[in-house]
Order: structure tokens, then C-alpha cells, then sequence
């Protein structure tokens, strides 16, 4: 399953995937993975959600981060839950031009029963109907 959080800069949307991933601590029975580009935020995420910064891998780009995202999933067999903050700033390129990431994420969801949450800096009208159908 994949949700996406969306909405303009600066109107909550980390704060929202943190709740979440913590919220998602009490009834999780696999992993819990948080990637994100830059270290806000990684104090106030309980000690067993993983936290991964990026930019600390050089990830730039859609296909970097497809293959980044993969490799974090491939790396333990029991993960559950991925949230992604920012992932449109991590592959540099607009909402309308990730349909090939969400179509990965869907694979990958799917594939190894993960609840996928990414969040994304637009509005809901700028939203693609590929990325409307998560909502």
C-alpha cells in the first residue's frame, strides 16, 4: 500500500510522516525505515524506526533513489513499513515526471507487503493522477 502526503512548503508534512512512523511503533511486528535527505527531525523519531539520511550515500536523482530505496528493502526480509520525506527534492525532478518511481513503489509495495508513506511539496491540484490515486 502506498499514502502520500502532500501539501506546500512549510505547512507540516515531516512532522506528519514522524507521528506516523512513531504511531506505527506500538503495532509494528517487522522494521520500520524513514529516509529523508537531510538529519531534522531524526531526534524526534522513536529509537526503532531507522533512520536514513541520503545524502550521506550521494543519492541524486530518480534512478539513484529507485535503486537506493530497493537496497534498503532488500536488506532485511521483514521490513514493513518505508516512509520517504521529500521525494521530489531528493530526485530533482517535479511531481508530474515521477511516474516511473511510483510505478517502482507500487511494485515494491505489492512484492514484499510494505505500507510505503512518501511526502511530497505541491499542492493537490499540481498532483498527477498516478500520484491522486494514493491519496
Amino acid at each position: 500500500m502506498i499514502k502520500v502526503i502532500y501539501g506546500s512548503k512549510g505547512t507540516g508534512k515531516t512532522k506528519m510522516l514522524i507521528d506516523a512512523a512513531n504511531a506505527a511503533v506500538e503495532k509494528a511486528k517487522g522494521h520500520l525505515i524513514f529516509i529523508t535527505d537531510t538529519k531534522r527531525g531524526m531526534y524526534d523519531l522513536e529509537r526503532d524506526v531507522r533512520f536514513i539520511d541520503v545524502s550521506d550515500y550521494d543519492i541524486a536523482g530518480e534512478s539513484a533513489l529507485c535503486g537506493f530505496v530497493k537496497g534498503v528493502i532488500a536488506g532485511n526480509h521483514d521490513n514493513e513499513y518505508v516512509y520517504i520525506d521529500g521525494v521530489v527534492r531528493i530526485a530533482g525532478k517535479p511531481a508530474n515526471e515521477l511516474a516511473a518511481f511510483f510505478y517502482m513503489l507500487e511494485k515494491v509495495s505489492v512484492t514484499n507487503n510494505l505500507t510505503i508513506t512518501v511526502s511530497i511539496s505541491a499542492a493537490k491540484e499540481e498532483l498527477p493522477d498516478f500520484i491522486t490515486k494514493y491519496l
